[in-house]
Order: C-alpha cells, then structure tokens, then sequence
C-alpha cells in the first residue's frame, strides 16, 4: 500500500474492535426520522434543513410534497445513483445514510460526501449528466423520488424556493471544499473530530440528536475511505478521540461528552454549513 507517513491510503484489514456494542438515543432519533415519514410527509427533513436557511410557505411546501413521484428501498452497500448514469429524476434521503464516491483502477475507494436523511443525494443531476461519481448506501435506505420535470416545474413557478434548492447545492460544494482542506492539512485525529463535528452540526439541524448521541452507520472501512486513511489508521485515530476525553462511541453511537472541547480541538467553524436563517 502507498502512504504518506499519515496514513493516507488503502489497505486491506480486518475490521477492529472500535464499534463496541451500545443503543445509545437510538429509539429517539428512529422517532424523529420517521415521524414525517409516517404521516406521509417524506420531505419533512429537507423542509427542517430549508427552514435553516429561511422561512418556506405553505404553497412551497406543498410543492414539495407534490413533486414526490414515489420511493425506494435501497440494501447497505448498493447504489442509489449509479456511475455514468443519467438521471431523469433527483434522489432525495428519507432515511439511512449514503456517500457520494469514486472508485480507482487499483480498486481503491475515496467518499467525498456523506448524506444523511433529509438530504438531496444528486440535487446536481437535474442538470449535471451523465454522473460522474457514484452514491452509495452506507446503511439500509429510503428515498423519495422527485422527476426533473417537476424540478423544473418549480424553477418556473416557485423562485424563493428554487434559491432555497440552489443554495442547498451551494452548500455542498462548500462542504466539499472544507474536506478538501481537512484532508490535506489536518492532523488524522483533527480530522476525524473536524467529520464528527460536522456530521454533529448537520444532523441537529434536522432533529437527528438524541441527548449528545447520533447513529452514524458507517462500518471501520468506510470511515477510512471518508478520511482517505488506512483501517489501522483509522482505529488508531478513534482511540486517540476516545482517550481524549471528547466522545463516546459505541457500536454505530457517537456521544459527544464535551462540545466545546470538540470543537476547539477539531478547529471547527460551522460558517461552511451556513445555518443562519435570513431573506434568501
């Protein structure tokens, strides 16, 4: 395997002992994610996430409920948006978590994004064709489906909104640069605080904290390709964490024990994720 002295890089290893078993707030996020969900409102996250950014209208709302065409069932480790594929609709996460990915020639995989429930995996597909990466399920996943034809019913008749939709899009390109930069110049225990506290961040926005705890799905193998490190790295990594103090993680839990040393030691400024409601 090539690295760099930190650990950046792929190799293959058994998966370690750093998922121990635990339920934290478990049955509290299920019962936050599905409460939209069983009242048939399958956008009610992205409408939470939206709400960061400015207020929406019952008739914007509505259009989003409208647009929903119908949803599917995705297993751990399949694709809800295939390499090279060209999309005719938008793929929008109702429950689990997914990765935007590309993989090497050698077989080697790097994650760019994840995506957790209330998030448009391939927003960017109503426009960008064919796709040039692919988007994988981290866990078991519900999406709804939104047709570009609809998406583009709603650039013509709801333009608050469509800013509303850019500006998400927008943020994922600002997201994508603070893990260009993490990746780069962090230290590998920095940067996997710096993922926790955006995952953190990212998942209270939308009503996904139970306590100081979240689920976050992700088997050792996929947290070394979100960090492009080696599983041996990255166990180390989460021991460091651990020791310091900062969380608790527990099987697929992570309880945050103290947030403001978190965040301090992770060098974590929230700017990129631009949670501030204001006219839009």
């Amino acid at each position: 395997m090539e690295n760099d002295g930190d650990g950046r890089g792929r190799q293959s290893h058994p998966e370690t002992a750093i998922f121990r078993s635990g339920r934290g707030g478990r049955l509290s996020q299920e019962a936050a994610r599905n409460e939209s969900v069983q009242s048939g409102n399958l956008h009610g996250l992205l409408t939470k996430k939206l709400q960061n950014f400015d207020a929406l209208s019952e008739d914007e709302t509505r259009a989003l409920d409208q647009a929903i065409s119908g949803t599917r069932s995705f297993a751990p480790d399949t694709d809800l948006v295939a390499l090279g594929s060209t999309p005719v609709f938008s793929t929008l996460l109702v429950d689990g978590w997914a990765a935007r990915y590309k993989t090497l020639e050698n077989g080697a995989r790097q994650i760019s994004a994840v995506h957790i429930p209330g998030d448009f995996v391939d927003l960017h597909s109503f426009l960008l064709k064919p796709m040039d990466h692919g988007v994988l399920a981290l866990s078991a996943c519900r999406v709804a489906m939104i047709p570009h034809e609809r998406l583009r019913e709603i650039t013509e008749t709801q333009p608050h909104l469509t800013r509303l939709l850019w500006l998400n899009t927008l943020v994922d390109a600002a997201m994508h640069r603070e893990w260009l930069v993490d990746m780069g110049r962090l230290q590998t225990v920095v940067h996997l605080a710096h993922l926790l506290c955006e995952l953190y961040q990212r998942l209270h926005a939308v009503g996904l904290i139970a306590g100081q705890s979240f689920e976050f799905p992700a088997t050792q193998a996929s947290v070394a390709d979100i960090l492009g490190l080696s599983t041996v790295h990255v166990n180390r990594a989460v021991q460091d964490i651990r020791a310091r103090g900062f969380v608790s993680w527990q099987n697929k839990t992570v309880t945050v024990l103290d947030w403001e040393a978190l965040k301090v030691f992770a060098q974590f400024d929230p700017t990129y994720l631009y949670q501030v409601r204001r006219p839009r």
